[in-house]
């Protein structure tokens, strides 16, 4: 457990090191839902339990990569996974999705 809180340390740390280099004014001095370039609120995060290990991902929406990062609870250690531009991907209309597909869908509502 204790690893778990160091990697959540060390990415926070980090965050926090980047954020005060890219927000120099006070957060209140902006209105809320304002996002530009190194607007806090940009970056996602997402963490949760697998295999025995922490998993956080972390979304950039304006550039519409992800990362995925896993975090050993034992010694803290944080180790990059994967990283994917999903621009592409999300463009996709179905991919593994099974039948019926989207477009067998939309053909079947547009008969109608």
């Amino acid at each position: 457990m204790r690893g778990v809180w160091m990697g959540f340390a060390v990415v926070g740390f980090v965050l926090l090191v980047w954020g005060a280099s890219n927000f120099p004014q006070a957060q209140a001095q902006r209105p809320v839902g304002v996002a530009e370039r190194g607007q806090p609120g940009e970056l996602l995060a997402l963490s949760m339990d697998v295999e025995g290990r922490q998993q956080v991902t972390v979304v950039d929406p304006r550039r519409q990569v992800m990362a995925v990062y896993h975090i050993d609870r034992n010694s803290g250690a944080i180790n990059l996974r994967s990283v994917r531009n999903v621009q592409w991907d999300l463009v996709m209309e179905d991919f593994n999705s099974g039948s019926p597909t989207p477009r067998e869908i939309r053909s079947i509502a547009d008969q109608r």
